[in-house]
């Protein structure tokens, strides 16, 4: 997050570009540098801001020490959601005197494992995850046990395991199904699906248990009927969502849940490519509200996931960890210091809902 190059503010003419970077006076830029009091704490942080942008050395004086690397493992990032959560992570670490170091996984690349090993290595002060292989209930959860042994913090985001001993950050799935659901019932769909990920992750299971009692419960269906007609599996991806979404309409569904912002742009594809239109013949909800997805065509529908909120606990959860205030548990029970911190997500209405008044009847409704 350092710039590659970094140069000495030297001429007057780079506090010139400080102070426009900064949207500050050179006087105030001035102050700054030379560590002047009477400027305020914010707009100190915008002029030091300013010079990592610009790739300019901050004066020994205002430089900070760092308490330790702190490595963030997160999956692929063409997930707008994953870049944000990083960038919360990130901002969070550095308030605390922290060096996040980020370490993505790409198809083809380096495992979770060979991440965790190669950060280790390099002496960090801690570990967070993002939707690892924590979320797999296939995956050997030995590997976190292994690493607790090495004495590394680590906290865990999206995915619940009960066999790992360690602090968990997960937003409410069951919760996001109720809010999505209990919309698009009020506006008259009933034969709404759920398009998601593969079935063997925490946070899809989730979504799946809260999309069968909000669905039995205001629109009478049954069980087997919600899971065989009702809930599509594919990938996170465009494509997996207008796959997923493409098997809903032909079962007659006016409306699509869909587990992430992602999908839902597939999803609309999908109907667009039908003859459709979002939302008059077709409803799509997306999950997350990722950057840039209100300006979407039409702007997307989602249940807001809580990143910021979600990724500064998972920094303050870990620095207890770092620092001793939650310390390991006996080996073979649970203690109640590791705990699950859920967080409530929100709904947001945009232009990709609306009444199933004029959806047609489509000949595939069962």
């Amino acid at each position: 997050m350092r710039p590659v190059q970094s140069h000495p503010v030297t001429a007057p003419a780079r506090l010139a570009d400080i102070a426009a970077q900064a949207g500050v006076s050179e006087a105030t830029v001035s102050r700054v540098l030379n560590g002047k009091p009477g400027v305020a704490a914010t707009t100190r942080q915008s002029v030091l801001a300013a010079l990592d942008v610009l790739g300019y050395e901050r004066p020994v004086r205002l430089r900070q020490r760092s308490a330790g690397l702190v490595g963030l493992i997160t999956p692929e990032l063409e997930n707008p959601i994953f870049p944000a959560l990083a960038q919360v992570i990130g901002q969070a670490l550095t308030r605390q005197g922290y060096t996040p170091v980020l370490a993505t996984q790409t198809p083809g690349g380096s495992t979770e494992d060979e991440l965790t090993e190669m950060l280790v290595d390099r002496g960090v002060s801690g570990i967070i995850f993002v939707s690892g292989l924590h979320a797999d209930t296939t995956a050997d959860m030995g590997r976190y046990e292994q690493l607790r042994a090495q004495g590394v913090p680590f906290v865990l985001v999206d995915g619940y395991s009960p066999k790992v001993q360690a602090p968990f950050i997960s937003p409410d799935d069951r919760a996001a199904m109720r809010l999505a659901v209990t919309h698009l019932v009020s506006l008259g769909h009933t034969r709404i699906g759920l398009a998601l990920g593969p079935q063997r992750f925490v946070p899809v299971i989730r979504k799946i248990e809260g999309f069968i009692e909000v669905v039995q419960e205001q629109l009478g269906l049954a069980t087997e009927t919600i899971t065989t007609e009702l809930v599509q599996h594919s990938l996170y991806t465009l494509e997996g969502g207008q796959a997923a979404a493409s098997a809903l309409m032909d079962r007659g569904c006016t409306a699509v849940v869909c587990a992430s912002d992602m999908m839902a742009l597939g999803a609309i594809r999908a109907a667009r490519q039908r003859g459709l239109e979002v939302p008059d013949d077709v409803s799509v909800v997306g999950f997350d509200d990722s950057p840039l997805i209100a300006f979407t065509d039409p702007p997307l529908t989602t249940v807001r996931k809580p990143v910021p909120a979600m990724g500064q606990a998972a920094v303050r959860t870990l620095l207890e960890e770092i620092q001793g205030n939650l310390p390991p548990a006996p080996r073979g029970s649970v203690s109640a210091a590791y705990s699950e911190f859920v967080f409530m997500p929100e709904l947001v209405v945009r232009g990709s809902t609306a009444s199933a008044a004029s959806a047609p009847d489509s000949g595939g409704r069962l």
